[in-house]
């Protein structure tokens, strides 16, 4: 099945209204097709986007409680008024750094799926669970927290697989090596849904650049990427944009 390519920029807590300009002046000359590509600023950066574009914006996180007594947190209405239609759920650097549990991101992702969101579900294994060959039972229990009880949810989400030991490292996984790692986690998620597991566009993240991207895009359970450093870059982004709308898996 042909799924629509997804390229997805997380600046995570960088950029400025100078950048935001500089990408809008890049991206909006590029023949981006429709929600091909989503830019993931701070939240104080989305009201800098123009509201009309021909790239989505997404959150970086967002709270699993509707509104309330939360200081410092964003609710999904929040993010959306901003002029967000996407957000980040479950990041490494959010389990790690903020404690987010696999129960808690669960209860994210459903949140943003009930406010009209869509949710991009981070997954990824450490290096250490990689040495021991644990990576397919840590990504089927991040999924199997989110799918198991709540299946619905994943035609409505897209799924990121970052290697926690490849971000921002410089070392990316090789692309038979992020092959067979998508080509299980669509597997597993067939066990939750078969239609939907085949529709759901699968990312790939960690130290993508203009030069590894496209080798990765040709593979086949590779539909886009989570960009991190190589966002804040306006012409290398730009670049993984135009290898997506020239069609790399051909």
């Amino acid at each position: 099945m042909q799924r629509t390519p997804l390229i997805a920029a997380n600046w995570k807590m960088n950029g400025s209204a100078a950048l935001v300009e500089e990408m809008v002046d890049v991206l909006t000359a590029l023949p981006l097709t429709e929600h091909a590509v989503v830019v993931c600023p701070p939240a104080t950066l989305l009201t800098r986007f123009p509201a009309v574009c021909n790239f989505a914006l997404g959150g970086q996180t967002l709270s699993h409680e509707i509104s309330g007594a939360f200081t410092g947190e964003l609710s999904a209405c929040l993010l959306q008024e901003a002029g967000a239609s996407y957000v980040i759920v479950g990041h490494s650097e959010r389990r790690a750094l903020n404690g987010e549990s696999d129960e808690l991101i669960a209860a994210k992702l459903a949140r943003a799926v009930a406010a009209g969101l869509t949710p991009i579900l981070c997954i990824g294994e450490s290096a250490t669970e990689r040495q021991q060959e644990k990576t397919q039972q840590v990504l089927a229990r991040q999924l199997d927290a989110v799918y198991a009880s709540q299946p619905e949810l994943l035609a409505k989400s897209v799924i990121a697989y970052e290697p926690i030991w490849a971000i921002g490292t410089g070392e990316s996984a090789t692309p038979e090596q992020a092959q067979t790692t998508h080509a299980f986690i669509r597997q597993h998620l067939a066990r939750y849904n078969t239609q939907s597991a085949v529709r759901v566009k699968l990312l790939y993240g960690g130290s993508v650049n203009a030069d590894n991207f496209t080798a990765l895009f040709r593979q086949a359970d590779i539909d886009g990427a989570l960009v991190g450093g190589a966002s804040l870059k306006p012409a290398e982004f730009a670049q993984i944009c135009l290898a997506v709308t020239k069609g790399a898996k051909e």
